[in-house]
């Protein structure tokens, strides 16, 4: 049965990615363990508000594990200390009556801070306008079993394809790589026959892409699949390797 508990909750305050951040601390009574996380960041906003302060910028959108948009680091761990889950799907029980909570944004060169806890994912976008799409023919719409693909392949596509692209990966990685998230939206369309034929341009250019934004080298730390909502697997980055070494053997 959920109770009420008091906690403290210990939030990094920054108002730029040029102004120098701080911890400021906050103290909340009764807040049920019934309650989700991203409903007790509500509360502590709505108490700020009443005391005249600004309430803490953190960004989320579907609160329904989906769109991966609640970026939070909270006691040292992408999402929370609960396993294969968003922010938003994160809920008090997981805390003690007591507890001082931690809560920072994500932390990578490719994701500079707008403000508090939200930070400029749009790096993840520009890597895939970079290559991560098919040019297919338009006209009549063909039908779904036109083209035969191995159930063995399909699964693989599907579960790289179940990325949401949060970057929980990149906060977890020492390197700050972001080489989950680009190796699981290659896989899905490298497994594909409709992805072949951009197949060399599109490992170059990703790779291309987030190196120039400024991510990480992988160093197989393993961190990022550990840390991923979704479970996406490292395999997916043994993928995206030979997918790459293979359009450089092409040039």
């Amino acid at each position: 049965m959920d109770k009420n508990i008091n906690i403290k909750v210990k939030v990094w305050r920054q108002n730029g990615p040029k102004e120098k951040g701080h911890f400021e601390t906050y103290t909340l009574e009764n807040i049920s363990q019934g309650s989700s996380f991203l409903e007790m960041l509500d509360i502590l906003n709505e108490k700020l508000i009443n005391e005249g302060k600004n309430p803490v910028v953190f960004d989320h959108d579907c609160r329904e594990g989906i769109c991966g948009m609640c970026s939070l680091y909270i006691n040292g761990h992408p999402h929370g200390p609960d396993e294969d889950i968003t922010t938003c799907q994160l809920h008090m029980r997981k805390f003690d009556d007591g507890d001082t909570i931690v809560v920072e944004p994500w932390r990578s060169a490719g994701f500079p801070i707008i403000k508090d806890l939200m930070v400029d994912r749009t790096a993840f976008d520009k890597i895939i306008q970079a290559g991560g799409y098919v040019s297919v023919n338009t006209g009549g719409v063909p039908d779904a079993n036109a083209i035969p693909i191995p159930r063995d392949k399909a699964e693989a596509a599907m579960d790289a394809a179940a990325c949401i692209g949060c970057g929980a990966c990149v906060a977890a990685c020492k390197n700050g790589s972001a080489m989950l998230f680009v190796s699981a939206k290659v896989s899905q369309l490298a497994l594909l026959p409709q992805g072949r034929i951009e197949a060399a341009r599109r490992a170059k250019s990703m790779v291309a892409k987030m190196d120039e934004l400024g991510f990480g080298n992988c160093t197989n730390t393993g961190a990022c699949e550990a840390e991923c909502p979704k479970n996406i697997s490292i395999s997916n980055i043994a993928r995206l390797n030979r997918e790459f070494l293979k359009a450089k053997f092409k040039d």
